[in-house]
């Protein structure tokens, strides 16, 4: 089976000076405080080891190892301030491009279940706003539909099976979700059959009326809103 590998590489006028294996080996020197212990850790020679280290010396043109020669107590190696800048933007640069590449909205989904013009609400047990109300619903699943996922998740919230009647909306805002961006696609439903309990992910599940309703979490105030909208016309 093929996969794909991305390696990062830190360059200086063109003149490739860090890499995965340089950044390591700098960072166990750092760590030991001994270039052959180092060495010996990464399982090359100390000559080896000393040659890596000068190669990006002559990239960079500055020093990024002092060697101490001595005793037990003064011999050894340490990183330079150089050195350390050097370790810090390799791996705040590494950090960046990995947020670039991998960072994208997770897909939730929300139902708005209505009766005798009351809505089902749930008390979130978890953050972020525990203990404040919010619709049912959750994160899809990988492989999963939203569809499945909504059914699912009031499902599991509430000990309801529902089915849909239709799609209220879908929210993006970036904001949304102290947690990161989140999209919702949030349906209307109703009941099939069921008792309603509320499971380990609530703490509690119940229908309020519709001109009393707690406080909400997310941007559920709008959403109902939305889906009171929809059901009238």
């Amino acid at each position: 089976m093929y996969y794909l590998e991305c390696k990062c590489m830190l360059k200086k006028d063109g003149r490739f000076i860090l890499g995965k294996g340089r950044a390591d080996l700098l960072k166990t020197i750092e760590r030991t405080g001994s270039m052959s212990e180092a060495a010996k850790e990464k399982g090359m020679s100390y000559r080896h080891a000393w040659g890596r280290v000068k190669r990006i010396e002559e990239s960079l043109g500055e020093k990024v190892i002092i060697t101490h020669r001595g005793g037990k107590d003064k011999g050894g190696s340490e990183l330079t301030e150089t050195g350390k800048k050097l370790l810090e933007d390799y791996e705040e640069l590494k950090k960046q491009h990995k947020e670039k590449v991998f960072k994208k909205p997770s897909l939730t989904v929300d139902g708005i279940i209505s009766k005798e013009d009351k809505i089902l609400l749930i008390r979130r047990k978890n953050d972020p706003f525990k203990g404040r109300y919010a619709l049912p619903g959750g994160f899809v699943e990988y492989g999963e539909t939203v569809e499945d996922a909504v059914l699912r998740e009031i499902k599991e919230e509430t000990g309801l099976s529902t089915e849909i009647n239709n799609l209220i909306g879908v929210y993006s805002d970036p904001d949304r979700d102290p947690r990161g961006h989140t999209v919702s696609v949030v349906f209307d439903l109703k009941i099939k059959k069921g008792k309603l309990e509320s499971s380990s992910d609530a703490l509690s599940a119940d229908f309020f009326p519709m001109e009393d309703l707690p406080e909400l979490s997310f941007d559920h105030k709008k959403i109902i809103q939305d889906g009171l909208l929809s059901s009238s016309d």
